[in-house]
């Protein structure tokens, strides 16, 4: 299977000519094959070595095909078994399938046949491994383990994680815009026994109240315009895996009500569908909004938050732990100097200290955007104050004594400046949701664009 070396294939054929036949065929398609006379053989065989194809007979004296079968399926899960069976036993060959086999070949074996089973059978065992290197990326990206930390209080996020992991209860994670909340909701998911189902994100706040609820549970073809087909929910997509409500406060108070709903009875209803549909995700969600805040003034139910917070875990933002700065932008510049081919490989120490001086009111996501501005400004080995952006350069005389309301104000007006004036484009730079960018904008007394 690998470029290095052929794929391997274990031939149990009690029959000495056919035993010689499909050998030569193997070994002419450029595989390693080990042929022995019975079922016996091939156990033994098994129990030394691990192949990645076994072909067998199913009638064989003292151990037949099946029980190679079985063995095979214990020892060697991922290898790929075909059977070989006499014309008129079609029914053997079914009941091995239904036991695990990948094909049958029937006798008399035809080398086209047999051809064609093999290469589907070691593509199918190609596409499985495959499947299994992205799962192990994604277990390795997400691990908890890989989060940059050196704070205290990342430290004992981490412990946090790896403790609550493992159950299924449900997370609420607060934080402000860019700490991280999705990495940490990532390695919640990792940690636990869910790790190889899906993890669905949504953003609540990036989608109107109807269209949010077609998206948290489907709807039905005809159900409104523009349902030209039935749709599938994110519940549904995330069955047996993790369900990740970023931005919940921005969730309005009837949807409020069936999510709950959803979450009390363990069931869903399509919109415009009377039936109800089982559910079985875990719920992870997190907020930048202070929720008990919300519950005073009427926003958000005290029932649905009882119901998410049975484990709240708390992002401070960047700069309350400064000491996870450089480590932060080491990563970050190493992951833009593979993204764009820059030349820079550290940080002037003005460039560090302009970064670790900087008050950073988008926290993780304003550092690692930095970050890959100044890699790509950067001419020669290392990132200098000049390639920061001009918010992070050292700053001189009354700039230095801004506060971090005035210099959180400069940044977002600049950044909406960028996007010439388009406040969706903005608030997705910014990581925030449009309505929160809305009220600051107001706050501001920039009037809203029509």
């Amino acid at each position: 299977m690998s470029h290095s070396a052929p794929a391997s294939v274990l031939l149990a054929e009690d029959d000495g000519a056919l035993r010689t036949v499909i050998t030569l065929e193997l070994k002419r398609l450029g595989l390693a094959v080990t042929a022995v006379p019975g079922g016996k053989e091939a156990l033994a065989a098994m129990a030394a070595q691990a192949f990645d194809l076994v072909i067998t007979d199913l009638k064989m004296p003292v151990v037949d095909g099946f029980q190679v079968l079985e063995v095979a399926r214990k020892r060697i899960p991922e290898a790929q078994v075909i059977v070989v069976t006499g014309h008129g036993s079609v029914d053997s060959a079914v009941r091995a399938m239904k036991s695990g086999a990948f094909d049958y070949i029937q006798k008399p074996v035809d080398p086209e046949t047999l051809s064609m089973v093999v290469n589907k059978a070691l593509e199918r065992l190609r596409l499985l491994r495959e499947v299994e290197h992205l799962r192990a990326q994604v277990r390795g990206r997400f691990d908890p383990g890989n989060i940059v930390l050196v704070s205290n209080a990342m430290r004992r996020i981490l412990e946090l994680v790896q403790k609550v992991g493992v159950t299924d209860a449900a997370v609420l994670i607060q934080g402000e815009s860019g700490t991280g909340k999705e990495l940490v909701a990532r390695a919640v998911h990792a940690a636990g026994s869910r790790r190889n189902h899906p993890f669905v994100a949504v953003n609540c706040g990036a989608l109107p109240e109807g269209l949010l609820e077609s998206e948290l549970f489907g709807h039905a073809r005809g159900s409104f315009t523009g349902a030209v087909a039935n749709k599938r929910g994110l519940f549904e997509e995330a069955r047996d895996g993790t369900l990740f409500l970023d931005e919940i406060g921005e969730m309005t108070p009837a949807l409020q009500v069936k999510l709950l709903r959803a979450l009390q009875t363990g069931e869903i209803r399509r919109v415009g569908e009377n039936r109800t549909v089982k559910i079985n995700a875990r719920i992870l969600a997190a907020t930048n909004k202070d929720l008990k805040k919300g519950m005073a003034d009427g926003s958000f139910r005290d029932d649905l938050y009882y119901r998410l917070n049975v484990f709240p875990i708390t992002i401070p933002p960047l700069r309350e732990r400064p000491e996870d700065i450089m480590p932060l932008a080491e990563r970050f510049l190493k992951t833009a100097k593979e993204k764009h081919g820059g030349k820079a490989v550290r940080f002037s120490p003005e460039a560090a200290q302009a970064l670790c001086s900087h008050a950073w009111p988008g926290n993780v996501r304003e550092l690692e955007h930095a970050v890959e501005r100044a890699v790509i400004l950067a001419p020669e080995g290392e990132v200098r104050a000049e390639d920061l952006p001009p918010e992070v350069r050292p700053p001189s005389g009354a700039d230095s004594k801004r506060s971090l309301g005035d210099m959180e104000r400069e940044h977002i007006l600049m950044t909406l400046d960028a996007c010439a004036g388009n406040q969706v484009e903005a608030a997705k730079r910014l990581g925030i949701a449009r309505n929160t960018l809305w009220r600051k904008l107001k706050d501001y007394g920039v009037p809203a664009k029509k």
